[in-house]
């Protein structure tokens, strides 16, 4: 048996990895027991996950190409062998994609009365309203840029939809142009109801009929009072993907506001790295492309439908609620129940919330009634991801002007939320709040909220600490686990991490935390070999890990070992999963499954069962080397043996049974859904927390 396992053969490629989850992603849209829209946002969410991964991922491998310091990642795949593969097994989704919205979505739409016509299927006076339309909305907005020896090629901005056209000349000749669709506008325009309706499109046609065509569509077939005098010969739209994985050095830069802001304006700029295209669009334009934004062949995707489908999710705001899942009110946690302050209860019992299942008010109430409280005397918080129009923002502005202390570290870093975040952190400035624009060379990813009140017997620190972001939207899509304690131990080690978090403090250890990147994986680890040590004097030792990711080659390398002394182990990996299970000898023990359905599985959860003294710690930190050596992180224990009986037996067991919506992934790195047996009952895990509104403890 190895025992440096580092034979590149026990671990599977990272990116091919997330792809595979990606695949699992786009399964959802392909489920035809799906309401119809809701098939229609995974499609959207699929295509939109892939922008993201060419601009950060693919990107990273491709510059990885020419590099002479490359260190290969554990499973040995060069650059090119990866870029290969990714490519083989892209064309393989993205025709799946193509049919299944050309074969099935498309028509099951116009069968429920939704139509995405093409301009030429359009009656005569339709045509001619979306000319007036057009003349009035669009024209005014379009920038033709025309491309020949006087006029350098244009810039084209990172997922800008453009039209490339040829025009000729009477005299001249064939000329190329390039032409922007406005993203100010909507993709999918929608036909008025009425021939005369006034101000444009409206959202919704009589009868409860839709129709729309796509605002490229309805452009391209306008072109010629954009070309007066020239005749258009084609015009098909493109869609380029630019390197968006821009690095900071922050210990060069006088103003991190500023080194950000140049960052994210960067991203429109960097250099391109796919290019989709209209599957008719003609050679001779396909090569002016390609030759000009410098990309080759490999990199050309062509598509049987409009690129850019993310901005498919507009047809999910349509009102039709019988073509979405059914609404659900979340349930109202314990801790708001009885009408009175949440300090009182909140004093001398701990609270497990289990979102979205349990209602995120109960976060926004504590913070509202902490900002109004006057024995409330400082609040200290972290803020990653927060949203619009935040209550959160709100309540820390509030708690300001009833003069308390508000110190808030808000991540100015967290990748595609900066200019949201920039914004944020300058209101909140502007109120008084002492803000933080989070640790040189590192995220701060950890969430965490401490507030400090003063009661009869001295200062109190009532704490909440969870999985996932303060922002209420996402709370309501993504399922994350948030904890009040008043614990002394932890409320402790909270206040210790603000200070190195706000100052200059430094620890050397933590009584109850986890805290990354000083001590999580070396504390990882050693729970990992105490579950191995407990299971050679017991014969009892199991581990369960949820989380979204697994990368990381030295947890890889301890689940492995305890595998091999025979602890059961079962992982839930949302999405990327490096360590291949079911290997004879090495991985027999361990079994990983993923789950991915109406909503996204987002808790880190990682139990141990130490002999029958369990231990269950919850958190921000998914294993993997960013999250480890890149970002404050850190995991914290249930000590409530009520909260530990909940994710146990209510999160953990019940996920595992589940036999709808889990995937399992074998030691060949292919996933397999889990089917019913014949006497089986059938369980999706996400639908019975529905139904059943998740205990809160």
């Amino acid at each position: 048996m190895p025992e440096d396992f580092n034979n590149p053969e026990l671990y599977i490629n990272r990116e091919l990895s997330w792809l595979e989850f990606n695949a699992r992603v786009l399964n959802e849209a392909l489920d035809q027991s799906l309401p119809l829209l809701e098939r229609v946002r995974f499609l959207s969410i699929f295509t939109s996950n892939l922008d993201e991964f060419f601009m950060i991922r693919v990107s990273g491998v491709r510059r990885q190409v020419d590099s002479l310091k490359l260190q290969p990642p554990a499973d040995g795949l060069s650059p090119t062998e990866q870029l290969d593969r990714l490519r083989e097994r892209l064309t393989g989704l993205l025709r799946q994609l193509d049919q299944c919205w050309n074969e099935e979505i498309m028509p099951g739409l116009a069968e429920v009365n939704i139509n995405i016509k093409a301009f030429s299927e359009l009656e005569t006076k339709q045509q001619e309203q979306l000319r007036e339309y057009f003349t009035q909305e669009v024209y005014p907005i379009l920038t033709p840029l025309a491309f020949d020896p006087g006029h350098p090629f244009p810039h084209i901005s990172n997922l800008s939809v453009n039209l490339a056209i040829i025009v000729e000349h009477p005299k001249s000749g064939k000329k190329f142009a390039r032409l922007k669709v406005p993203d100010r506008l909507p993709r999918l325009i929608c036909l008025p109801a009425e021939p005369r309706d006034k101000g444009g499109p409206k959202d919704r046609n009589r009868n409860g009929h839709y129709e729309y065509i796509w605002l490229e569509d309805l452009i391209a077939n306008n072109l010629d009072l954009l070309f007066p005098g020239l005749t258009v010969k084609a015009a098909h739209p493109f869609r380029v993907t630019r390197n968006a994985d821009v690095e900071i050095a922050e210990d060069e830069a006088d103003d991190l506001l500023q080194a950000i802001k140049g960052i994210v304006e960067q991203r429109h700029f960097g250099f391109a790295i796919r290019l989709e295209v209209d599957n008719r669009m003609p050679g001779e334009l396909l090569e002016i492309l390609k030759e000009n934004l410098k990309v080759d062949a490999s990199q050309v995707y062509r598509h049987n439908r409009p690129v850019g489908f993310s901005s498919l999710s507009q047809l999910t705001d349509i009102d039709r609620p019988e073509l979405k899942y059914s609404k659900f009110s979340p349930a109202t946690p314990l801790i708001l129940r009885k009408k009175q302050k949440l300090f009182k209860k909140l004093k001398n019992h701990e609270y497990l919330l289990y979102h979205p299942y349990d209602d995120f008010s109960a976060v926004v109430e504590f913070l509202n009634q902490s900002a109004d409280d006057p024995n409330v005397i400082a609040i200290k918080q972290t803020l990653y991801r927060v949203g619009p129009d935040s209550p959160i923002v709100n309540a820390l502005k509030r708690a300001r002007e009833n003069g308390k202390q508000v110190s808030i570290l808000i991540e100015i870093k967290a990748r595609f939320d900066e200019q949201n975040n920039i914004e944020w952190a300058r209101e909140l400035e502007e109120s008084g709040v002492n803000v933080v624009y989070g640790v040189v060379g590192l995220k701060t990813h950890c969430k965490a909220c401490l507030v400090i009140r003063r009661e009869p017997e001295g200062l109190v620190r009532y704490v909440h600490l969870a999985t996932g972001n303060y922002n209420p939207v996402t709370a309501r899509v993504y399922t994350d686990l948030g904890f009040f304690t008043t614990n002394p131990e932890i409320a402790s080690d909270v206040s210790a991490l603000f200070n190195s978090l706000t100052g200059y403090s430094g620890l050397a250890s933590y009584e109850k935390l986890l805290v990354a990147p000083e001590f999580l994986r070396t504390s990882i680890i050693s729970l990992i070999d105490r579950e191995t040590e407990q299971h050679q004097k017991s014969g009892k030792g199991r581990l369960v890990f949820k989380m979204n990711s697994l990368v990381d080659k030295e947890c890889i390398k301890a689940l492995y070992r305890a595998s091999q002394a025979g602890v059961e182990i079962h992982l839930i990996v949302r999405g990327i999963c490096c360590l291949r299970p079911g290997l004879p000898g090495i991985s027999d023990n361990i079994a990983v499954h993923s789950i991915v359905g109406r909503f996204l599985e987002h808790a880190r959860i990682y139990y141990f069962n130490n002999g029958g003294e369990e231990e269950i710690f919850l958190g921000s930190a998914d294993l993997m080397p960013r999250n480890l050596d890149h970002r404050v992180e850190l995991l914290f224990p249930v000590t409530d043996s009520a909260g530990q009986q909940i994710i146990k037996n209510d999160i953990i067991d019940l996920q595992l049974r589940d036999n709808v919506k889990k995937w399992g992934l074998d030691s060949t790195g292919k996933y397999t859904k889990t089917v019913p047996g014949k006497d089986s009952k059938i369980l999706n895990s996400q639908s019975y927390y529905l139904s059943h509104k998740t205990k809160s403890c």
